[in-house]
């Protein structure tokens, strides 16, 4: 029988010949990622961690990374009962405050590989399937039994076949196309399902991938993925993964898709998500001039190198609007070390740009950033709805890295083509 991608991965991980949409699989992921909320989730295990240990010191990625460094006794708590934890049990994958956002030390670190099966407790564990990886998010209770026991359950998603075909034109980024997505579909347009991205997408790097599979959640998906091609190869090679070390996994011809959509990337321009929903979308244009307080360049879904010289490239020896404040998050301290060496991050700063640790920070309002009530955020994260920034009276707008750097130029919403000369 034919299948779709998620179809084959999770029959391999359940050692199943064939799977079909919402039948229940019991899986053993490669790997369990857990954040700051690592010390919820131990609690919840306090006794049976004692009574039997963890499952397999290996399987567990752990970063801290939502509020670094910690701005709370009760933050500093949690943080301190990780570090302990991962002593304990000696766990291996551990990152501590400094080295990056989650998401991107999992990619970047080579811990997610192409056919792979990995599950978060996150939403945004999704981000993997730039790669060719089945990754999904799934709760702290789900996570803590995985933790014990090395396996879970899952259900079998229906899949949705993206096609995009076309051209990208100049002053146009991955982030447009995700809006645009999710502005057509809705962000529920795709609840639980994979959702595969076919067509001419030898155009999009990781990075670009990366940008649209994070944001697979936002229109409801378990997962979104890109198939292994030469840009995921060369990639994999940078970061010393060797082709050998991972078994990719495509679409079978003839596989059955719950939906059929087709989207000409040369007709997209450049968008916003308004407050309060992602798939509030309009094109910039139509809002140019709506005046902002405080501009974010980075996070998960916009915080890599390349996001940052769009940037720099458009604020270049000039300063930012005096009424501005532009914060930059890069995603790793590794994306930070490489900027600092192409003079990227001091271009920034130069322009006015305030540097941030690499983290979470001001995504999730829970740490530095935060709005005051009537302020708005234009945004390169992935989430606007109320209160996101820590204040349920200030607005969020989400866009491209190129769109928030012209706009913080001019102090209100601008057409990044216009100082691109696109």
């Amino acid at each position: 029988m034919a299948m779709t991608f998620a179809e084959k991965v999770l029959a391999k991980y359940a050692k199943k010949q064939t799977v079909v949409p919402g039948q229940i699989v019991t899986v053993h992921p490669n790997h369990l990622l857990t954040h700051d909320n690592t010390a919820a989730v131990i609690q919840k295990i306090q006794p049976e961690l004692e009574n039997y240990g963890v499952y397999d010191p290996t399987l567990s990625i752990i970063v801290l990374d939502h509020v670094i460094p910690a701005a709370s006794e009760k933050t500093a708590t949690n943080h301190r009962l990780i570090r302990e934890f991962v002593k304990k049990y000696n766990i291996k994958h551990f990152f501590d405050v400094g080295y990056g956002v989650c998401h991107q030390l999992v990619v970047e670190k080579g811990l997610a590989l192409p056919g792979a099966l990995l599950l978060g407790s996150d939403s945004h564990t999704c981000s993997y399937g730039a790669i060719g990886a089945f990754s999904s998010g799934i709760d702290r209770t789900e996570a803590a039994s995985l933790m014990l026991t090395g396996e879970t359950w899952l259900k079998v998603p229906k899949t949705i076949k993206m096609v995009l075909q076309g051209a990208l034109r100049p002053g146009v980024m991955a982030k447009d196309v995700i809006l645009h997505i999710i502005g057509d579909i809705s962000a529920s347009g795709a609840n639980y399902c994979s959702v595969e991205f076919h067509g001419d997408v030898g155009q999009l790097s990781v990075d670009d991938r990366f940008t649209i599979t994070n944001m697979g959640v936002e229109m409801g998906a378990k997962n979104a993925v890109f198939f292994v091609d030469d840009v995921t190869r060369r990639y994999l090679s940078s970061i010393g993964i060797p082709e050998k070390a991972y078994d990719p996994m495509y679409p079978d011809e003839g596989a059955s898709y719950a939906n059929e959509l087709e989207y000409d990337l040369s007709t997209i321009v450049p968008v916003v998500a308004c407050p309060h929903t992602v798939d509030n979308v309009k094109p910039v244009a139509e809002l140019a001039g709506l005046a902002i307080n405080q501009c974010l360049i980075g996070t998960c879904t916009n915080g890599r190198v390349s996001d940052l010289q769009v940037a720099a490239d458009i604020l270049e020896g000039k300063r930012i609007h005096p009424d501005i404040r532009l914060l930059i998050l890069p995603a790793s301290k590794s994306i930070l070390e490489e900027s600092l060496r192409k003079g990227i991050v001091e271009t920034l700063i130069n322009a006015g740009g305030l540097l941030l640790p690499p983290g979470c920070g001001p995504c999730l309002g829970a740490h530095q950033g935060v709005l005051a009530p009537g302020e708005r955020c234009l945004s390169t994260a992935n989430r606007n709805f109320k209160g996101r920034m820590g204040c349920k009276d200030a607005e969020i707008y989400l866009a491209s890295p190129a769109t928030v750097a012209a706009s913080a130029l001019h102090g209100k919403l601008t057409d990044p083509r216009k100082e691109l000369n696109a």
